[in-house]
Parts: structure tokens; C-alpha cells; sequence
């Protein structure tokens, strides 16, 4: 087994951002429950009871637009579609709920509908969209918690659009913030209306209706552009956000404040403490970034090595000393190879514990050489001790 100290490709990067921090602070979040996650590593730098059951509110709507941009990025679903408001969605309006104002009969378009959901916090727009993609709100939900299987929320639970009240709609913080990037991940453009700020609905039988975005992050102008706000009596005031500073963007989840500004400050203190004590590296890009390693009987001395996923960490500034990254592998590699084949895997560690590990692959065939070549070789090895 082989393993390559490769820690000196990215000394200069780790050794100058060490420099420049000089104390370690620890974070204390008055949360019930919250988490912090890089989004290009996927690592998680802080948690606090992030397992723990909570009642999702409004963040739910998150997952009701996954569905609906799900469908549109597929081609089974349009923004200029219409559906024909039911008086189920219609009575959410008139309950006391955060509303659209839709009206029984409205036909709304898609567009509409996800503006009043991810901007308006509507509820009743959620039942108008459920019902005129899945027909109920029921067959909705199923949907909802098959998407949430595909994407690893394993401690998930949806039973309608909205998130109102209801006992066995739950999940966890952790679980929301995996949602929320995958939302970011692969809705990119759609992922612009949890920008926007304002929504004006024109509304049937009165004046238009302008609505402000309900996350009080966006107007506080610091690189926040998501994700969704969240109240329940029973669960108080949650907030799912994500800010950008650079290349970098925090995804941070909190849950059970007492009121909507202590949410805000809190989840602002968590996003910036992320910034300010942790530096993302790196490691390896899909396809491009390549690692030699020696072959044996191969007609080619050499193969190359790489990887079929972004691979990054990141790490407290205050643990930048203590990294080891290695490149691990049984050398030299016997031929044949086949493309594709694993053949070694990077390894990450910090006071000798693994954190993280990335499997390494053949970019190429590598047949084996003819058999007197092999026994030549096999020779001079004998005689030699090197070929």
C-alpha cells in the first residue's frame, strides 16, 4: 500500500490562511435546533440538536417548489400553464394564513402561483399549485416525500403543501438544509425567486396586492438570496437562508425562536461566524484535476488518475495545522486496467482521524504488455531491483 503525502500541493494556500487568523471564536446559537453547511463541500461546521423532530412551517414550501421547478426543468410542466383555484385553496386565504388572495374560479399561472408560495408565503397558492399538478393535495404530498427519499432526507415527513399545522408533517434542521441545496444545486435560475423581494398580485374583485419578500435577511443587503421563513405556534420562528461572500456560500438552518428578530440576528451571527473561522479547499474537480501513478506489465508506464465528483473540505482555520491529505494506492497498479476502474482514493485527516476520503479512477484503458515483454521486464526487476 502506498501513500503520498500530496499536502504540499495545497501548503502555500493553507499556510498563508492560517496566517492571516490569529483567535478561534467559539459559536453559541440560542436556537432550539440548528445547523451551518458549506455549500461546494457539503461539510457541516456547526450543529446543535440538528436531529432532533421539528414541525418544517412554512420551509416546507421549499419542497413544493422542488416539485414544481422538478417538472418544469423536465418539460411536463410550463410557467404560463393555468389552474383553476378550488375552494379548498381559496379557504386558506380567508383562514388567517399568510395568503396570495386568491379567489375561488382565479385561473392562475404556474409563474403566479410560485411567486405567491416562495415570495408571498402563500398558502393557499400552495393548494392551487398541489391540486393542478397532482389533482389533491394528498397526491401532492406524495410526491413531496418521494423527492425527499431521492434526496436523503431520511428523518422527513410530508403531508401537505404548506406546512400548516399538522402533527406528522415534520423534519429536522439537517434535513432542510440538504434540501435547500439541492434546491440551489440544480434549480439555479429558478432559485432566483427567493431573491426577489416584492410580489404584486392583481387580484380578482380589488386592487392589486404587493407583498414583501417574508425572509428579513434579503433587506439587510449582506450576500443573502434564500431561503424560506417559517412560523408555527407550536414551533415558533424557524429560518432557512443561504448567503454568498466571494466563491463561498453558507447554507445555515434555525429553529424555535421566541420572535422573528432574534431569528434574524441569530441566523446572521451563524452565517457570519461560518465566513470569518473556516476556509473551503479545493481538493479535486471532476475530469480535470489528474494524478500519475505508476503501473506495472502496462504498456504505458503511467496511469492517470481522477475523479468523477467536485471534491472539496472545509476546515476551521484553527485545524488548518493539524491536515493531512494522502494519496493512497496499491503501487505499482497491475495491468490491465479498465477505464473506470478504482484505483486509488485521497485521504483527508486531522489529528490522524480520516474526516474524509474521495475514490480515484482509471481515465483510461491500460492493456497489459506481451508476454516476452513481460518477462523481460520481470527480469530485469530480479536483477535490478528497478525496471
Amino acid at each position: 500500500m502506498m501513500r503520498i503525502n500530496i499536502i504540499k500541493l495545497f501548503f502555500t494556500v493553507l499556510f498563508f490562511a492560517s496566517l492571516s487568523f490569529k483567535s478561534f471564536a467559539i459559536i453559541s446559537v440560542n436556537a432550539k435546533s440548528a445547523i451551518l453547511q458549506d455549500y461546494l463541500s457539503g461539510d457541516i461546521l456547526y450543529e446543535k440538536d440538528a436531529d432532533v423532530s421539528i414541525y418544517p412551517a412554512s420551509m416546507t414550501k421549499i419542497m413544493t417548489s422542488i416539485i414544481a421547478f422538478d417538472l418544469l426543468k423536465k418539460g411536463e410542466l410550463s410557467l404560463d400553464e393555468k389552474f383553476i383555484v378550488s375552494e379548498n385553496a381559496w379557504r386558506l386565504a380567508n383562514g388567517g394564513y399568510s395568503s396570495m388572495f386568491i379567489m375561488i374560479g382565479d385561473e392562475v399561472t404556474v409563474e403566479n402561483l410560485l411567486k405567491g408560495i416562495i415570495i408571498a408565503s402563500g398558502n393557499d397558492a400552495c393548494v392551487a399549485l398541489a391540486e393542478g399538478i397532482a389533482g389533491s393535495e394528498e397526491n401532492f404530498a406524495d410526491m413531496m416525500n418521494e423527492k425527499a427519499g431521492e434526496i436523503g432526507m431520511t428523518s422527513t415527513n410530508f403531508t401537505n403543501s404548506s406546512g400548516i399545522n399538522d402533527p406528522d408533517n415534520v423534519s429536522t434542521v439537517r434535513d432542510i438544509a440538504l434540501m435547500s441545496k439541492y434546491l440551489i444545486q440544480n434549480y439555479p435560475v429558478y432559485y432566483e425567486l427567493f431573491a426577489e423581494k416584492t410580489f404584486t398580485w392583481d387580484r380578482t374583485g380589488g386592487e392589486p396586492i404587493k407583498q414583501g419578500n417574508r425572509n428579513p435577511l434579503l433587506y439587510k443587503n449582506v450576500g443573502v438570496d434564500g431561503v424560506k421563513t417559517g412560523y408555527l405556534a407550536v414551533e415558533k420562528y424557524s429560518l432557512a437562508s443561504s448567503m454568498i461572500k466571494k466563491d463561498r456560500r453558507m447554507i445555515a438552518v434555525v429553529s424555535g425562536f421566541e420572535n422573528k428578530s432574534l431569528r434574524s440576528s441569530e441566523s446572521l451571527k451563524l452565517l457570519n461566524w461560518g465566513f470569518r473561522n473556516t476556509n473551503t479547499f479545493e481538493i479535486a474537480k471532476k475530469g480535470v484535476t489528474e494524478f500519475e501513478l505508476d503501473t506495472w506489465l502496462g504498456k504505458k508506464d503511467k496511469i492517470i488518475a481522477t475523479s468523477k465528483e467536485d471534491f472539496y473540505i472545509t476546515i476551521n482555520k484553527k485545524d488548518i495545522r493539524h491536515l493531512k491529505i494522502l494519496l493512497e494506492y496499491n503501487g505499482p497498479i497491475s495491468a490491465p486496467v479498465d477505464k473506470g476502474t478504482q484505483v486509488a482514493k485521497i485521504i483527508i485527516s486531522k489529528k490522524d482521524e480520516i474526516i474524509k476520503s474521495l475514490p480515484l479512477y482509471a481515465s483510461e484503458d491500460i492493456k497489459k504488455v506481451n508476454f516476452f515483454k513481460s518477462l523481460l521486464t520481470s527480469l530485469n526487476y530480479l536483477i535490478w531491483g528497478d525496471v
